[in-house]
């Protein structure tokens, strides 16, 4: 059995923990800094077997529960983005390494990019998935009334707006697992607000707030991933964010939306693995040697 630890810290006095399963491969084999992976609002430390799973022979893989999250203390009232900037770094200092490679999904994308750029020099390599570089009007109007279905104590009700939000629900377009997905994020996100102390406020604060993905970004190794159908920004958006970092690379994974992490589990833990050990993604068929440009398995834009 890999060996797990859970280590807690805190920062402007706030309580948070972090997790820690050891890479379970020889000392001789091949490894890689270690996996920090940061996931969206609701998306705690125990929310990502399939990276354990992959990950383990290569790399210690860390998930968090930060401030705000999970069981951790809340935040207080106001923007969080230093809070949980200063959070990672603690983890990162914690770990006593010089650099991490940092995966950020959906609102933990936002996360990751700004801690690249407040410490580019501590992140080895850097991947983004699912990426909000763009909310609409009519979005915020949805998630607003998700939230105002919450306050008023109608729990499925907001489950299954937050769900139809967040998946391509479009029957023109083919999602592989759509079913299976809907049913799991609807009762995943009924789960955290009937036994997270802290989900309401969550949902509130990733409404309120608005994730800054400008200032671009260099002298790190970054690829941005998305599903071809993702309805929270379009790949599109998402491909015309990654331009903005320096020598990063872009694809889009076939019959997939925003939740492409569930529907396209082993292809993204898959793509993940290859890219943090810098091993070819293009013999895979994950990647056009082309920066910014889809791979076949994935369908070309335009």
């Amino acid at each position: 059995m890999p060996e797990e630890t859970v280590r807690s810290l805190s920062v402007d006095g706030l309580r948070y923990s972090y997790r820690v399963l050891r890479r379970t491969g020889p000392d001789t084999g091949p490894h890689t800094e270690p996996v920090v992976v940061l996931g969206g609002a609701l998306q705690g430390m125990l929310g990502w077997p399939q990276m354990d799973g992959r990950l383990g022979p290569v790399a210690n893989v860390v998930t968090a529960d930060l401030p705000g999250m999970g069981s951790a203390a809340p935040l207080p009232p106001g923007p969080s983005a230093d809070i949980l900037c200063a959070a990672v770094t603690r983890i990162i200092d914690d770990l006593g390494v010089p650099r991490v490679n940092l995966f950020g999904f959906s609102y933990g994308a936002a996360l990751a990019f700004r801690c690249a750029q407040h410490n580019p020099g501590r992140i080895a390599r850097l991947m983004l998935g699912g990426v909000p570089a763009h909310i609409t009007e009519a979005q915020r109007a949805h998630w607003q009334c998700a939230t105002d279905r919450l306050a008023a104590g109608d729990r499925e009700g907001f489950a299954t707006l937050v769900t139809e939000a967040l998946m391509c629900l479009d029957p023109d377009r083919y999602v592989a697992r759509r079913d299976l997905a809907y049913r799991y994020v609807r009762r995943s996100m009924l789960h955290a607000v009937e036994h997270s102390p802290h989900a309401a406020d969550s949902m509130f604060r990733s409404l309120g707030d608005r994730p800054d993905f400008s200032g671009g970004l260099s002298g790190v190794p970054a690829l941005v991933f998305t599903g071809e159908h993702d309805t929270v920004t379009s790949a599109e958006r998402q491909r015309a964010f990654a331009a903005t970092i320096r020598g990063s690379r872009f694809t889009t994974i076939r019959d997939a939306d925003h939740w492409v992490v569930l529907e396209k589990a082993d292809e993204v833990a898959e793509l993940v693995l290859r890219f943090f050990t810098d091993r070819p993604l293009e013999p895979a068929g994950y990647l056009s040697a082309v920066p910014h440009q889809s791979h076949p398995g994935v369908r070309p834009r335009p």
